[in-house]
């Protein structure tokens, strides 16, 4: 057990560096995961090795809601059951009252993939709630939602009021996770479509569409490329704007070709990628003007930025 180590990845390794503090990681989650990794340590129960394949905890994971200071914990195992689990939930909860909820993740397959697809809830009601805007998101273990809520808002509205939104647009919000920018948008179109393949993000968006009364946005789970296909030319649904938020890897060249076929009158794109953002909009320039790109700093201290850019469709196109 002496090999036991917590920290971070070296960069572009699996190798840990050891540390005792971050600067950009919440210091309340920091100091929950210290707990357990000390409870871990002191119980004996094996830490998870990627060379071997081998051990139990792989990786425990934290969501703080920054508004409403509800925390998640994850504890990601390499097995169905942790010894004595029951003790240390009560550990866990006896200690940090901010703690709404516990889950254990459930990931044996060899990958670098996080988190695995089961959940099962060993404490609370497996989601905690923030606010966002003036709306309030549940926040699911398997479901995205912005590790900078604060500037996400900033991001947010940079967006819808670059889009220029009225009641008489239809728009699409394409990668929309748990609904986060499609209620935002909903304020001010006549009909929002988010389109999301993770299904747990998608039952979580229904949700918080409900838990915010709003009754003119529609989630469909399934691949961007697929949906957005069915939308168009299958029910004939036209959006004059459309909303990306893509991974990383941005756009694929159907879900390109679909929004060119169609021509909105607008596309917003927002990026967390400068470099797969500039492959993307040289493949959209030939029926768009690029008319703005602006920078948000999502994550401080850090070298990665966020840009918002707004394609106003050529004239006579």
């Amino acid at each position: 057990m002496e090999n036991q180590l917590f920290g971070v990845f070296a960069n572009r390794t699996h190798e840990i560096i050891q540390i005792s503090d971050c600067l950009i990681q919440n210091e309340k989650t920091e100091e929950i995961a210290k707990f357990i990794f000390d409870y871990i340590k002191e119980h004996n129960i094996s830490i998870y090795n990627e060379k071997t394949g081998k051990g139990l905890l792989r990786h425990i994971v934290m969501k703080i809601a920054v508004k409403t200071n509800e925390i998640m914990c994850i504890l990601v195992i390499n097995g169905k059951q942790i010894p004595n689990e029951k003790e240390l939930v009560l550990a866990i909860t006896n200690r940090f009252k901010d703690v709404k909820t516990i889950l254990k993740n459930i990931n044996t397959k060899n990958t670098n993939v996080i988190l695995g697809k089961q959940n099962i809830n060993l404490y609370g009601n497996g989601y905690i709630q923030d606010k966002l805007g003036e709306y309030f998101f549940k926040i699911s273990p398997l479901s995205f939602y912005q590790v900078n809520p604060i500037q996400a808002e900033r991001l947010y509205k940079i967006a819808i009021e670059s889009a220029n939104i009225t009641k008489e647009d239809v728009v699409f919000d394409l990668y929309s996770g748990i609904g986060t920018i499609s209620l935002f948008l909903s304020r001010y179109a006549k009909k929002v479509y988010g389109i999301e393949i993770v299904d747990e993000a998608v039952k979580m968006a229904d949700e918080n569409s409900k838990l915010n009364n709003i009754d003119n946005v529609e989630f469909i789970c399934g691949d961007v490329e697929c949906v957005l296909k069915e939308l168009i030319y299958e029910k004939r649904i036209i959006p004059n704007i459309v909303v990306v938020d893509p991974p990383r890897k941005g756009l694929d060249n159907t879900s390109i070709n679909n929004i060119l076929n169609v021509k909105p009158n607008k596309v917003i794109y927002i990026s967390c990628n400068p470099a797969t953002l500039t492959r993307d909009l040289s493949k959209m320039e030939v029926f768009y003007n690029i008319e703005s790109i602006k920078p948000v700093d999502m994550f401080p201290f850090t070298s990665h930025v966020e840009c918002v850019a707004v394609l106003q469709l050529k004239e006579h196109m």
